[in-house]
């Protein structure tokens, strides 16, 4: 099963559209996590068509429109691996402690907010998965998302994909 993992899209207020790469991969996944700060109804509108599942929660950017058809929290289990999905996790000193005593029956936890991709795994808690913006690359060199595949109930390898800079001509994608 293959997992798309995306967040902070911030559309259209810090970008005017999402990129090709990230909506190409939108109708390769099987699950689409996306953990708030659309910011715009018609970026969830996109995703709900283009996705085939699609697992997202409102962020602090995220007005009433968007609050009305996202939970704040979401939760999932595939392949009898549970997901949790939430924008905020609070700041990366203690998150791992504090996100596994907030997430105690939780293997992978996606997040978002700091636009900063994040891939850790808190001692007897979740896996942390920040995927980081494909739109806005706040305090980070990179506007960034993730792949996994999850193949016989293991998340397998977790992909840190960086996007070209839309701003200079023949920039190109690096993985890693």
């Amino acid at each position: 099963m293959r997992l798309l993992l995306t967040t902070d899209t911030h559309v259209p207020k810090r970008a005017r559209e999402l990129p090709a790469e990230l909506l190409t991969e939108l109708s390769h996944a099987d699950v689409v996590f996306h953990a708030g700060d659309w910011v715009d109804m018609a970026t969830l509108d996109l995703f709900e068509a283009r996705s085939r599942t699609l697992v997202g929660v409102y962020g602090n950017n995220d007005g009433a429109d968007l609050r009305a058809r996202l939970p704040e929290v979401a939760r999932v289990e595939l392949d009898g691996v549970r997901f949790a999905v939430v924008h905020e996790t609070g700041p990366a000193t203690g998150r791992e402690a504090r996100c596994a005593a907030r997430f105690p029956d939780t293997d992978v936890l996606v997040f978002g907010h700091s636009h900063i991709p994040w891939d850790t795994s808190a001692p007897g808690g979740p896996r942390l998965l920040n995927p980081g913006s494909p739109t806005d690359r706040r305090r980070m060199p990179h506007r960034t998302y993730m792949t996994a595949e999850l193949t016989g109930g293991r998340l397998g390898d977790v992909v840190l994909h960086r996007l070209p800079d839309p701003a200079v001509p023949g920039s190109s994608r690096s993985r890693g």
